[in-house]
């Protein structure tokens, strides 16, 4: 199966409180907490049969810069969305720092 990531459009869930992917009867997830100053990512749920088409890192920039547009920290508490971070640089500012 080859996927258009590019074509592929995130949407945020505000009552879910997670960004998704859809594709036919498959739905890709990065879920979250919501904190006052910070927003948690939590868990990342790629389906096996969108798996290896770069569809989590697409829910975990979306996510990140949705963070970035509305000046919350992040705590990357999903091991994949931390490991994105540290391969982004460029996302490294939002971490909020340990208590």
């Amino acid at each position: 199966m080859d996927i258009a990531i590019d074509d592929l459009n995130v949407q945020h869930n505000i009552e879910a409180r997670r960004f998704e992917i859809h594709y036919g009867a498959d739905m890709a997830r990065l879920e979250y907490r919501l904190q006052p100053s910070a927003i948690v990512y939590t868990h990342t749920v790629v389906p096996p049969a969108l798996e290896g088409h770069g569809i989590a890192a697409r829910l975990a920039k979306e996510a990140l810069d949705y963070a970035r547009d509305n000046g919350l920290a992040v705590v990357p508490l999903c091991p994949y969305v931390a490991d994105y971070i540290a391969k982004h640089p460029e996302y490294a500012d939002l971490v909020a720092p340990k208590e």
